[in-house]
């Protein structure tokens, strides 16, 4: 009889909460593609003041007054690209405690809010200080990368978890190249577009401003869209809910089988998982300190790449101006989405996530050795294979990050996606921090040994950088990385 009984539990959805509204439409089954479009738009509106600065901060430091030699800007533009990641990374779990606390839309619209503030006054910088200071205090604020990851794996059923998180990185990755485009275009604009914007008016005084004002009314849009997304936060009145629906012996009217009662039965008598550390989560940990290594990676490459594609050919750089490498960038973003959208969810079901990142990370070490001698080429040549070389290492950078994603995810439960996604931000966040500094010093130092013997010039950088991604790649084996039972 109690078999029967325990065969007879179902789950009970409480009227008020928003939690269970979602998980009831997860039940009626199919793709939520309008939440993910929503969430496609604000992850897009959090990854572009990232890395839009990079294409012009080689000229913004440079017009700063702040370094004395030319080879020195990049060592300057080092502190300003981390100074964003350095004050996200002090505040990520403190937001990812506020999203598990308050909610993941609260968490989300107060980044979106102060996005449009802090990058306004980035642009409107008088000084390498005011520079570094309002990139950090946006970087403070810019805490929802986190709240809306784990807000993507709640919207979708399990079978759908790949596509949610697959628009994730979709979105960020593409927020990470439209960003530079979106800088290398609209800066110095009374240069570029003399017809248009006068050296007297506003842009030409401040010509950094245009970029960082068209990701700021971006934002705002991102905070209107935000206010539509459905809470996905379980909020109960009983003292412990296990972050989900309960379970009721009272109104049975959807029994399961006895076995599945069973197994249910047993989840409810075990300790709440709430009381479990974080820190001790191993698979959470391994997957987080390997994404945290290819962060780095990805963060030190974007600042790079843009500072070599400026910089003039007698340091081994392309002699490009802002508005070719926006334009590079604009075509690697646009490459990425097809790949991301229609071509990884496939590879993804049939061969696995890390199989994926092991394959592109091994394959990314070949793709950067080439760069150096890409830059020996000269005219349409060299147009055409720096920007296939561009779209391989985004698609391949993305590609490896979305399956370190899904692992994270399903390495906690719900209630703890929050925090679990606080702290790999933080992690990610120091990383990154570390990122464009190294970058930027090693980027100097090698432009100051063009005759070196041994990796002269940029061959040294991009040198760096693969024995980085070779690191990242040794940790996605065992014994390191411990995979969850999904």
């Amino acid at each position: 009889m109690s078999e029967y009984k325990e065969a007879l539990l179902k789950k009970v959805y409480y009227e008020n909460c928003p939690g269970c509204k979602v998980d009831q439409r997860k039940e009626a089954g199919g793709v939520p593609y309008k939440e993910l479009c929503f969430v496609f738009f604000v992850l897009l509106c959090a990854a572009l003041p990232i890395s839009s600065i990079f294409p012009f901060l080689y000229f913004m430091i440079r017009d700063l007054h702040v370094a004395e030699r030319e080879e020195d800007i990049g060592y300057y533009a080092g502190y300003v690209g981390s100074a964003f990641m350095f004050g996200r990374a002090l505040t990520s779990v403190f937001w990812g405690v506020v999203a598990d606390r308050y909610g993941r839309k609260r968490a989300i619209m107060i980044g979106t809010i102060t996005m449009v503030i802090f990058n306004i006054l980035f642009g409107l910088s008088t000084c390498f200080w005011m520079a570094v200071v309002t990139r950090f205090l946006l970087g403070s604020m810019n805490g929802f990368l986190g709240p809306i990851r784990a807000y993507a794996s709640e919207i979708c059923r399990k079978e759908y978890q790949t596509l949610g998180l697959s628009t994730v990185s979709t979105s960020w990755g593409i927020g990470l190249i439209i960003g530079p485009a979106l800088g290398g275009l609209l800066a110095q604009p009374a240069e570029k577009y003399p017809n248009i914007f006068s050296k007297e008016s506003l842009f030409g005084r401040f010509p950094y401003l245009l970029p960082c004002l068209i990701i700021s009314i971006f934002a705002m849009g991102a905070t209107i869209v935000s206010s539509w997304l459905p809470e996905t936060l379980h909020i109960h009145n009983e003292d412990y809910t296990e972050g989900h629906c309960t379970v009721d012996d009272h109104d049975m009217e959807s029994p399961l089988n006895v076995s599945d009662a069973k197994e249910k039965s047993e989840e409810i008598k075990q300790e709440p998982p709430s009381k479990k550390s974080l820190l001790k989560n191993w698979p959470l940990m391994s997957s987080l300190i390997a994404y945290g290594i290819f962060s780095l990676h990805d963060m030190a490459y974007t600042e790079i790449f843009s500072l070599w594609a400026v910089s003039p050919r007698k340091f081994g750089g392309l002699s490009y101006s802002t508005k070719g490498v926006g334009e590079v960038l604009a075509v690697s973003g646009f490459g990425l989405l097809i790949f991301q959208m229609f071509v990884y969810p496939r590879v993804s079901n049939v061969v696995g996530p890390i199989i994926v990142s092991r394959i592109f990370a091994i394959l990314s070490i070949p793709l950067l050795s080439s760069y150096p001698f890409i830059a020996m080429l000269s005219g349409s040549t060299l147009a055409l294979l720096i920007t296939c070389a561009s779209v391989l290492k985004n698609v391949f950078s993305v590609s490896i990050t979305t399956g370190l994603f899904l692992l994270q995810n399903n390495a906690v439960p719900q209630h703890q996606r929050g925090a679990a996604n606080g702290i790999s931000l933080t992690a990610m966040s120091l990383f990154k921090a570390v990122g464009p500094a190294v970058g930027g010093a090693v980027f100097s130092w090698a432009q100051n040994r063009q005759d070196a013997s041994f990796l002269p010039g940029d061959h040294m950088v991009f040198f760096i950088l693969n024995v980085i991604e070779g690191i990242g790649l040794l940790m996605t084996f065992k014994p390191f990385l411990a995979q969850p039972s999904i």
